[in-house]
């Protein structure tokens, strides 16, 4: 019986770049490091290399890739000529390229269907990034880029959170340390006929976008949806998504907030707890004692309230919490929910959909 392939583990060097490179005009499979989280990388113009994106996550077809490209240049081949005239594009790329935007727009003959999961629009987004961007120019093709987890599993930030879901499963991963922003990229969809529609929060705040898109039909929100056969217009969007193996529980109180109505506690033996900042994650073992349910683990976001920290902090600490919680019965993560604005939005979505894929009994 042969031993299964293990996947490579590259520096964030020229050389482990070019390697990297390699296999991906190969039509092989790379998680590279963004400025949000580790992305597994293929040739987005090769569908044979994006289906192996599908079937080492698992994802469903349903859910769309997002490409990454290295400069506007590159986006008159993967829009169309009537998108590209779009105002907005300008306005956004102008403030916020590169960064964690996604622009979704309608997509030219070039872009697979499968990278579209069947839709007339592709998702599109410069990432800020050294490495990413330094292995986009190497390969010489935008590369498709979901997250490097298993479908609705925690997203990853660091190469071994990459290598616990994927080893084995993938050609390569960059390792070049943890992500700085540390929740995936802001999703806008440009509707011709009416006002951009953020499809997903993350490290573009809602305000931000409000500002830049006010005097161009401003924005509208999206509501999240349940997964099924139908093609999302957006990744991250069904209800429930980047769950912990652990089962996450919500507090919705806070130091200044009424008590919630529910118990997170309740019917837990074991526990491990997430606060919004070291006051709140006090409050959060001082109910688990009330509680009598032992704490295996307790981190905050931030020592103090930041939301730049906190989103930095969040996947990582769900892992690390998660992992602390393996060798226990009955345990689950109980987290106070992020107070929902600027780039508290992104946490609070990430949190409750993380707890919606608990309370369903699986990832979606």
């Amino acid at each position: 019986m042969s031993a299964q392939p293990s996947t490579e583990r590259l520096a964030a060097s020229d050389a482990g770049i070019a390697r990297a490179a390699e296999i991906v005009r190969g039509g092989g499979l790379v998680a590279m490091p963004t400025e949000t989280v580790y992305g597994l990388g293929a040739n987005a113009l090769d569908p044979i290399a994006v289906a192996k994106i599908f079937a080492a996550k698992e994802r469903p077809t349903f859910d769309p890739l997002i490409v990454h490209v290295a400069d506007r240049a590159a986006l008159n081949d993967l829009l169309t000529t009537e998108a590209l005239a779009d105002p907005r594009i300008a306005a956004l790329a102008d403030a916020l390229w590169p960064g964690p935007l996604t622009i979704v727009a309608a997509a030219s003959a070039s872009i697979p269907s499968l990278v579209r999961s069947g839709l007339p629009t592709v998702g599109v987004r410069i990432p800020d990034h050294p490495v990413a961007l330094a292995l986009i120019r190497a390969a010489g093709v935008p590369i498709a880029a979901p997250s490097a987890n298993r479908f609705g599993r925690l997203s990853p930030t660091r190469a071994e959170h990459v290598l616990a879901d994927l080893d084995g499963r993938i050609d390569a991963v960059i390792d070049a340390g943890a992500t700085r922003v540390g929740v995936e990229s802001t999703v806008v969809a440009l509707d011709p006929g009416g006002p951009a529609t953020l499809l997903r929060p993350g490290g573009v705040s809602l305000e931000q976008l409000q500002s830049l898109l006010a005097p161009l039909g401003g924005i509208q929100v999206a509501a999240a949806v349940q997964a099924g056969s139908t093609p999302l217009p957006a990744p991250g969007m069904t209800a429930a998504h980047y769950a912990p193996r652990a089962p996450i529980r919500l507090s919705n109180h806070s130091t200044e907030s009424a008590a919630p109505t529910d118990d997170p506690f309740a019917g837990l033996d074991h526990c491990a707890l997430l606060g919004i900042d070291r006051a709140d994650l006090d409050r959060l073992e001082a109910e688990a004692k009330r509680a009598n349910v032992p704490v295996v683990a307790a981190l905050p976001l931030s020592e103090v309230r930041d939301p730049v920290a906190a989103a930095a902090a969040l996947f990582d600490l769900l892992h690390r919490l998660d992992a602390a919680l393996a060798s226990v019965t009955n345990g689950g993560i109980v987290a106070t929910l992020y107070p929902a604005s600027g780039l508290g939005l992104a946490i609070a979505d990430r949190l409750r959909r993380a707890a919606a894929a608990s309370t369903n009994g699986a990832a979606q």
